[in-house]
């Protein structure tokens, strides 16, 4: 391996990860996310409601919100204050899609849990930092459900968790931080669950088209960071 990474991190290595929990007196469930220089607040609020479409199902229902702080970067980025961007709005899709994934909604009620994922500090990874953050922060929101009696088990079915991977200088590489996505010539976000199942695999090539050798190579490497990162939340949980 040639190239060589700005933070002397080997190729298969994660950033220097660290979540913790309750960090709201007020959320149902809370945890700081810090992934290198990306800092994620994420809160998980309880709502005894659910959308239209959903009243009178006997199902519940977990969405999410993403925003950005306006100096999150190194130049100030405007509040979207009107609608979400179109970036946001595909963040935020995506991190509420993942949480779905591992929730039985059936067993949640009709109750609502909301998500929110708030960058105050972003070096690259904020997708995926927001849906591992958001992972903790959802699994307090349930323990508190069933140790109040509201629900008879936690919904949680799994572990969710994400990690970017990309290849920087033709070589395979996990957990881009900012500088190396920039340069990156692809660029890949990968979800999965705590059996090993994917939810979502964003992958585009910036430059260079990759090889189905090259995706396996780094599917591999997410694999073992997602490994790494369920350890994280663990920890966070059970700490």
């Amino acid at each position: 391996m040639s190239y060589e990474r700005t933070d002397k991190r080997t190729f298969d290595q994660i950033r220097n990860t660290k979540i913790t929990p309750n960090i709201s007196p007020y959320a149902e469930g809370s945890a700081l996310i810090e992934v290198g220089g990306t800092k994620v607040i994420c809160t998980a609020t309880v709502e005894e409601k659910v959308p239209f479409f959903l009243r009178n199902k006997g199902t519940g229902w977990v969405t999410a919100e993403y925003a950005m702080l306006p100096r999150a970067t190194n130049t100030r980025t405007q509040r979207e204050t009107q609608r979400p961007a179109g970036r946001t709005q595909e963040i935020q899709r995506l991190i509420g899609r993942s949480l779905r994934a591992v929730v039985d909604t059936k067993l949640l009620g009709e109750r609502q849990i909301f998500l929110d994922c708030d960058v105050i500090q972003a070096d690259g990874g904020t997708r995926c930092a927001s849906i591992t953050g958001a992972y903790v922060a959802l699994a307090l929101a349930c323990r508190k459900l069933v140790k109040n009696g509201n629900v008879k088990m936690s919904p949680l079915i799994s572990e969710v968790a994400a990690v970017s991977v990309g290849i920087v200088e033709g070589v395979p590489i996990l957990d881009l931080a900012y500088i190396e996505d920039s340069n990156a010539e692809v660029d890949m976000n990968i979800v999965c669950t705590g059996a090993g199942k994917f939810i979502e695999i964003q992958g585009t090539a910036e430059r260079e088209p990759f090889t189905r050798e090259q995706m396996n190579e780094m599917l591999a490497l997410a694999e073992k960071g997602i490994n790494d990162l369920f350890m994280v939340q663990r920890n966070a949980l059970n700490g």
